[in-house]
């Protein structure tokens, strides 16, 4: 029943359609929308935004979320629904520490997970490769290549998903050591050791290297240093008299984040206290929305903690997709992430909040630095971009399988390579779309292109 659901959705969407883009006359300009997503931005940082997302074509990819999903609802879409990563792209997979402190490697960026057709993520991924290719200088045929690899990696993964029994899925994982002895057969050497040598560095990223990087000695205690735009302490905001009052808001929703934590959680964290907070800058197409990074102190100022307190708006795929269950968009996110995640931070919170302007938004929590390791897509040679693709591919697919109906799917994508070409067809389609995007947000924003 589950399988011939996928071949009904196959009957109805053909899978060679997937391959089809082309501009419809009714798209919304896309330097509209990013000016429209912007209204709700903090004014001063929005140039900073325009500057990072401009850097590049990739860059503006990674920034445009919202004018892809736009584009993505168009077409037919098969109704095969997952819990939607809503920003696939390939910056947003890396390697994180599990709560058994082993590295894993998965999605790490959930801010527009919302449920959606399961092809609405893979274009994104293969797109986002398609584009990370052409900036290294990749042949077309390299190119294509990549992106293929990709996409069969998910319909093989969602395959072997579709064969195993939920608990096994729900408790499937990717560790380091595990993608270290698959790339030792696929990639160099050399490429090998590199890779081993950033994992070992990316261990090293935690609260206590947080410390030395993200504040100073104070009056014997620490405070959070100063480094305008990008990072600045609540007592430099330029709030005047309404800084303790902004402060004391700040510790009262520290409460509220606390109850949506697990008991287990709420008591590890009775035993720190909040040191400092400060305003900042992250991401590339989240410039601009409010993040906080509070420090805390446990036994001494040799036990700090980072946590992050991020802004949660809606999700550039709601207006297209099935309602949200959650009335809270920090619930969404850390809802979602524990879906698609395999393992994931024990400090995942969500709170709502008035700020002083009276505007009352969501946020989620999270730690800041917890062994953070993020792709070097600027170096990777074609076969460890290969290989990494792969890994993206089946890390997505295991995403979808805990989340939708893997069967149903599986049996939608089938035992040959249709989807895999379909999908490439249309990563190369939208990478020269992205560029004309780029372009004209290049000649609005009035920023100089770096290419």
């Amino acid at each position: 029943m589950r399988a011939e659901a996928g071949r009904a959705a196959r009957r109805a969407v053909p899978r060679s359609s997937h391959a089809e883009w082309s501009a419809p006359s009714t798209r919304r300009d896309p330097v509209a929308l990013l000016e429209e997503q912007e209204q709700t931005r903090v004014p001063e940082l929005v140039p900073l935004r325009h500057e990072r997302m401009l850097a590049s074509p990739f860059a503006f990819y990674r920034g445009a979320a919202v004018v892809m999903a736009a584009d993505l609802s168009g077409p037919a879409n098969t109704g095969l629904l997952v819990q939607c990563c809503g920003d696939a792209h390939l910056a947003n997979f890396g390697g994180f520490a599990a709560p058994d402190r082993t590295m894993v490697f998965d999605i790490n960026d959930f801010d527009e997970t919302h449920p959606g057709p399961f092809e609405w993520d893979v274009k994104r991924l293969g797109a986002s490769f398609e584009i990370a290719a052409r900036s290294r200088g990749f042949d077309a045929a390299m190119t294509q290549r990549i992106v293929r690899q990709m996409t069969r990696a998910y319909r093989e993964a969602m395959t072997e998903f579709a064969g195993m029994r939920n608990l096994d899925v729900w408790y499937s994982r990717l560790n380091s050591d595990e993608i270290l002895a698959r790339w030792r057969g696929k990639v160099s050497a050399a490429a090998a050791k590199r890779v081993e040598k950033n994992i070992t560095k990316a261990e090293t990223r935690d609260s206590m290297r947080a410390l030395t990087k993200l504040a100073r000695p104070f009056e014997g205690e620490f405070r959070i240093a100063s480094d305008p735009p990008f990072v600045v302490p609540l007592r430099e905001l330029g709030l005047g008299a309404h800084t303790d009052e902004q402060e004391a808001m700040l510790h009262e929703r520290f409460a509220v984040y606390l109850r949506s934590l697990q008991g287990d959680r709420r008591l590890l964290l009775d035993g720190f206290r909040i040191v400092d907070f400060a305003r900042k800058v992250v991401g590339v197409g989240s410039v601009g929305t409010r993040c906080w990074i509070a420090l805390l102190m446990g036994r001494d100022n040799n036990d700090p903690l980072f946590l992050q307190i991020k802004e949660a708006e809606a999700s550039v795929l709601e207006p297209y997709g099935v309602k949200s269950a959650y009335t809270s968009h920090g619930r969404r996110v850390v809802e979602g992430q524990r879906l698609l995640q395999a393992a994931g931070d024990i400090l995942l919170g969500w709170l709502r909040a008035e700020g002083l302007d009276g505007v009352t938004r969501d946020y989620y929590v999270r730690q800041l630095y917890d062994w953070k390791l993020s792709p070097q897509i600027d170096t990777m040679s074609v076969e460890l971009l290969t290989a990494y693709a792969e890994l993206c591919g089946e890390t997505l697919a295991r995403g979808h399988a805990r989340s939708g109906d893997r069967i149903a799917i599986a049996a939608y994508l089938g035992s040959g390579d249709t989807f895999d070409r379909a999908v490439a067809g249309f990563s190369s389609a939208y990478a020269d779309q992205n560029d004309r995007d780029y372009a004209a947000a290049v000649t609005a924003f009035a920023v100089p292109a770096k290419r």
